[in-house]
This record gives structure tokens, sequence and C-alpha cells, in this order.
């Protein structure tokens, strides 16, 4: 165990050194994502998944995620500067609001355990209510479409999150649900992404992606927004 910690260590504060990007006037760009450290990690190596995205799509998308972050969190000072995923939000002339979250509610507020209810708080069985819901509306009102990703499973061994996988799945199942309600909403499952055993897609936490973990995860989310557009005129 402190072998692994000597390893894991640096790359969550290497995470948690990442910062939000700022909007202005000038950038006019159409691609927001806002999230967690799935989003986040490896942003000051210029290999996280907005850069994965960028690559593709050859346009510039504000990275607005923070590792850690969580849809329920009560802080004000530090839920403002992004730890709460609806406080990432800034305006501006999006087409496209790309976002995850949810892992860090249940991974730290339940333990992965028990945690109907708090799952429940955060989006129903049927998709309608909860916090995502509710933002997801908010967002769609702002005339983009919204896109929410689904978490990278673990590759079938032995990872400090392997006890999360049921939760994960209903939450996947629940946002595919909330998405059917709206042409304007998608869902992009990551539970395929990684082939059994493979551990090449993940960091050596086995928590968080590797550079090839979110260049794939940045390709499916290009890939749905090449293909459905639209563009500015």
């Amino acid at each position: 165990m402190k072998r692994l910690s000597r390893f894991v260590w640096p790359l969550i504060i290497f995470a948690l050194g990442a910062c939000t990007e700022t909007v202005t006037r000038a950038d006019n760009p159409r691609i927001l994502l806002m999230g967690d450290s799935m989003m986040a990690f490896h942003g000051m190596a210029g290999k996280s998944v907005s850069h994965a995205m960028e690559r593709r799509l050859g346009e510039p998308v504000i990275d607005r995620s923070v590792s850690g972050a969580r849809f329920l969190y009560a802080l004000p000072i530090s839920g403002a500067a992004g730890m709460n995923i609806t406080k990432q939000y800034r305006s501006g002339n999006w087409d496209w609001i790309v976002m995850n979250g949810g892992g860090n509610d249940i991974l730290f507020g339940c333990g992965c355990g028990l945690c109907d209810r708090r799952i429940d708080r955060l989006i129903s069985q049927d998709g309608t209510t909860g916090v995502i819901p509710g933002f997801v509306s908010k967002m769609r009102k702002t005339g983009a479409n919204v896109v929410m990703v689904g978490y990278l499973h673990t590759p079938g061994v032995r990872s400090p999150i392997e006890g999360c996988v049921d939760e994960g799945r209903e939450m996947d199942a629940r946002m595919a649900r909330l998405a059917a309600l709206d042409r304007g909403v998608h869902f992009i499952p990551m539970s395929d992404v990684v082939p059994p055993g493979d551990r090449t897609y993940h960091a050596v936490d086995l928590i968080h992606p590797s550079p090839k973990g979110s260049d794939a995860i940045g390709s499916r989310i290009a890939e749905l927004i090449r293909q459905t557009g639209p563009r500015r005129k």
C-alpha cells in the first residue's frame, strides 16, 4: 500500500493542479466542458479530454472541469470555484455543453454502499427529477445541446472503485432515460471503452483515465458533435 501511494499521490496532486479556463468575449467558443477529474486529469500536460476533443474537432473547447467536483456540494466559496459542478457554468454562445459527474457524490457520499437515496437525489429512476435533470434543463434553456458522459468502467481487475460498478451502471441507465426525453440531450456511455483486463486506459491508481483513456473519451464526444452538429452561422 505504501508503494502504491508513492505512485498514486503524485498523480492526484498533478490533477488537482489543473484550473478551470476563463471565458472571454474574444474567444467566441461554442463548446463548454464541465465535470470532475475524469475530464480534468492530464490538463496541465495537454492530454485531457478537452485537448483530445480540440485535436479532433479543430476548434477550442473551454474546459471548466475541476478534480473532486460534485453535484451535491454545499460549501459556498470552493463550490463557486468549481467544486460544485453546477457552478462551473459560464455564460457564452454555446452550441454544446458537455458534462460528467456524480461519481464523487457516490464515492465520497456513501462509499458506494447503500447509495439509493443519494442516487435518487442526483437523478430519479425515470430520469425526470433530481439535481442532474434540473441542471440539464437549465442548460437546455440556453439553447445549447447537452451531452452527459458516463464513466470509464474498471478493467475487471482489483481497483479502489470496484465496489462502485453497480452504482455506475444504475447512473448510466438513469441518464440514458433522461436523454431519451429530449432530442437536444445526449448520453454517451463509456462502460464499453476498456477491454477486460486492459489497464492501459487508466492511470496507475485504476481510478482516473490515462492519457490513452482521456483520448478515447474525447474521441467519442467529438464524434457525436461532428455527426450531430449544429454549427453557428
